[in-house]
């Protein structure tokens, strides 16, 4: 388990290379931690990271976002804080998302959790104080 302190926003696109160099071939990763942790931030931090070029926003209500790398790959971006079980998750399709390949950041990805692989990459953020989160992923 890796653990990065950051102390301030402009500190996150570091967050993130440190991440893409940790994760190698896997492409699922989920994003833990309470309302306000930074879930999106850093999510939209990646996705700059990765080259996407593309206005990164939280899926809170579209559920799924979905935005294009620079080699014209897909990278899904999911928020399942609104669906209220698996069966939900399903009818949206998640397992087309988890199945594709392609890089999928799951919001709130406890709903899903019997559907995930044993090999993705779960990231924990924790709230230290007003301006300092804590990212800890393996």
């Amino acid at each position: 388990m890796q653990s990065l302190t950051v102390n301030h926003t402009r500190e996150l696109a570091e967050a993130a290379s440190r991440l893409i160099e940790t994760i190698g071939n896997r492409r699922i990763l989920t994003f833990e931690g309470e309302i306000g942790a930074g879930k999106t931030t850093f999510i939209t931090a990646l996705c700059r990271q990765l080259g996407v070029k593309d206005e990164v926003s939280s899926p809170t209500y579209a559920l799924v976002n979905e935005y294009q790398l620079p080699s014209g790959e897909p990278l899904y971006h999911a928020d399942l804080y609104r669906l209220r079980d698996t069966e939900e998750a399903l009818d949206i399709g998640i397992t087309s998302y988890l199945d594709s390949g392609a890089y999928c950041l799951i919001e709130w990805p406890e709903l899903i959790e019997p559907l995930l692989p044993g090999d993705c990459v779960r990231i924990k953020m924790e709230i230290v104080d007003d301006s300092t989160r804590k990212i800890l992923f393996l």
